[in-house]
């Protein structure tokens, strides 16, 4: 089955390619992705595979396995939307569109889960079982598009006979022909923290006169670190981060007000709710103190993304056997969020990471960044490897 897999790859390996460089050279934001939703629709229009629109701009391809009658369900997810960043890399697909850009690699998902379906359809007489493919727009934006897409209804209520929701992210810090996972809890939940606190602005030579929200704010985002320092389990990560500060005054002007913003992440939900009240009660009390008022917004985003441990050792067995044990590696946690979290609470998920990075081409730029880049013989293992995952896991079944 190895092998013929691979030469399935390698004859659907230049479309893949095509396919992720139409992506990158047209993205488009979170639930924006009208022309990248059109493109995938005709692409499995021609591939002969059944579907439906989601969440507006997002997609559900089905496949119906013909060796047997069968229940068992397996569902693949790619995410599809770009984000709001000018690209500097230079090449014949380069982005288009000024301002926006595929700098998480979102066009090679979307692109390897079409090739991927394409497979599947040409062995559909391989398998017993449903394939599911979601392609799933706004997985950049809180509160997801996989939020849209579990609300839709439109995939199976969870049962025995689903084996599975299955998904990858590209890696820059691993080489191409690495995979890691990890099982159990592997990413972290994501949530908003705004804030403006409002004192009273002055002459930035008469203090005494004023309410200066600038040391307040400095006051209390250092303060806040003790929520994390000395509330939070040692064994729980946890990060509490403020990455905008805007004070619109001057070297002699104290201003009225302060905005914020922040984040916090943690791999744990008990510990999540807890932080999130302590923040809102910091935030509320320490600039009345000082005679400040405060407008907060907290913004719940991602839960923890949880590797279901069964069906990850399931899915790293499969994956060692596809591309070589020595090539799949037991990542650690990754404080970075995903929407793919949803699916792993509703059903048994695994998410894992397929290497892109090439030093020998100078490939290895970390997402989010303008010269993110992404070496495509990775697509060698990441459709095989979904390919290959996904029939054992129907194989196991029966």
């Amino acid at each position: 089955m190895i092998e013929k897999i691979r030469q399935l790859v390698s004859e659907v390996k230049d479309e893949a390619s095509f396919n992720r460089q139409y992506f990158h050279k047209f993205p488009e934001l979170s639930f924006q992705e009208y022309n990248t939703c059109r493109y995938i629709k005709e692409l499995l229009r021609t591939y002969n595979i059944s579907f439906e629109r989601v969440a507006e701009t997002g997609v559900i391809a089905k496949i119906v396995g013909k060796k047997a009658d069968s229940e068992q369900t397996v569902i693949l997810r790619a995410d599809i939307d770009a984000l709001p960043i000018t690209e500097e890399n230079v090449a014949d697909y380069t982005s288009q569109h000024i301002g926006v850009m595929h700098a998480c690699g979102h066009d090679f998902h979307t692109a390897n889960l079409l090739a991927v379906l394409k497979i599947l359809k040409a062995l559909e007489h391989d398998f017993a079982g449903t394939v599911i493919g979601i392609f799933q727009p706004a997985e950049e934006k809180i509160p997801g598009g996989a939020v849209s897409v579990l609300a839709s209804q439109k995939l199976p209520i969870p049962h025995q006979n689903i084996k599975g929701v299955i998904g990858l992210h590209v890696s820059p810090d691993l080489e191409v022909g690495k995979i890691g996972l990890r099982l159990g809890n592997f990413m972290a939940s994501s949530d908003e923290i705004y804030f403006t606190i409002r004192g009273k602005g002055g002459h930035g030579a008469q203090p005494h006169l004023n309410i200066d929200p600038v040391v307040i704010t400095a006051q209390l985002i250092l303060s806040l670190q003790q929520i994390v320092s000395r509330f939070a389990n040692p064994s729980i990560p946890s990060v509490l981060s403020f990455g905008k500060v805007i004070a619109s005054g001057a070297t002699n002007v104290i201003p009225g007000e302060v905005y914020v913003e922040g984040t916090f992440r943690t791999m744990d939900e008990h510990w999540r709710s807890q932080a999130l009240e302590l923040i809102a009660k910091h935030v509320k009390e320490l600039p009345a103190i000082y005679g400040a008022t405060v407008e907060l917004e907290i913004r719940r985003g991602y839960p923890v993304l949880i590797n279901d441990p069964k069906l990850a050792g399931t899915v790293s067995t499969y994956l060692k056997e596809f591309v070589a044990p020595d090539n799949v590696e037991s990542t650690g946690i990754w404080m970075a969020a995903e929407d793919f979290a949803y699916y792993s609470h509703r059903y048994q998920s695994c998410f894992y990471l397929i290497g892109i990075a090439n030093p020998d081409k100078e490939i290895g730029s970390a997402l989010h960044t303008p010269t993110f880049q992404i070496d495509e013989d990775a697509f060698d293992y990441a459709i095989g490897g979904m390919v290959y995952t996904t029939l054992k896991l129907f194989e196991k079944a029966l």
